[in-house]
């Protein structure tokens, strides 16, 4: 008796492995199709081969399909893939920064923010978010939280040209007159003639 039950219970082990790999390999071959559909243009088809095999409990099927809607210009549909994949990985940045391309082409910049302050909960390194909180900060004219972001890049990394120059000149608003020309000086390091490097060396003179 006891061995049938082994037996039994050996064959329904190798039935469910069958039955998982032959969703995986249905999986495998709708992403491939997809992706061959998306170099095409064709986001149309691209979307249908993921919703063919779609699973709602699945973080690269909602991720994916969040992709493809706004990559067709469908935002309105890509932001609920994505805040599903919230739901799924609490702790994802890549499905936080692709919520904000269709919240931001949607001009929800209430929503974009959001997602930037908790990246930087998540994250509060993150070169990538901090340098676009520096942007938005900068553009409100508020040059100290701008420089605040800032501060974080440059110590991540000191040579590199958009954060320099960003710096330089957040630093120019501030009055920081020796701190602005060090900066503006780095960055003809960087692109040697650059226009907007010397204009702020001008204002400075």
């Amino acid at each position: 008796m006891d061995f049938l039950r082994k037996s039994l219970l050996a064959i329904l082990l190798l039935a469910f492995t069958a039955i998982q790999a032959q969703q995986a390999d249905k999986q495998i071959l709708a992403f491939e199709k997809s992706y061959s559909y998306e170099a095409d243009g064709k986001y149309t088809e691209a979307i249908q081969e993921i919703l063919n095999v779609f699973e709602e409990t699945s973080y690269e099927h909602n991720l994916r399909l969040g992709w493809l809607y706004y990559m067709s210009g469908r935002f309105t549909e890509s932001l609920p893939y994505y805040q599903k994949c919230f739901t799924l990985k609490p702790l994802s940045i890549e499905a936080r920064l692709g919520y904000i391309n269709p919240a931001a082409a949607l001009g929800n910049w209430t929503q974009v923010e959001q997602q930037y302050a908790e990246i930087l909960r998540i994250d509060p390194q993150n070169s990538l978010v901090n340098y676009r909180m520096a942007l938005i900060a900068y553009g409100r004219e508020d040059f100290h939280a701008a420089l605040r972001y800032l501060n974080k890049v440059i110590n991540l990394y000191p040579f590199d040209y958009d954060t320099v120059i960003m710096l330089a000149w957040t630093e120019l608003k501030l009055g920081k007159l020796r701190e602005s020309k060090i900066m503006f000086q780095k960055a003809l390091l960087i692109r040697p003639g650059d226009a907007s490097a010397l204009e702020g060396l001008q204002l400075i003179k």
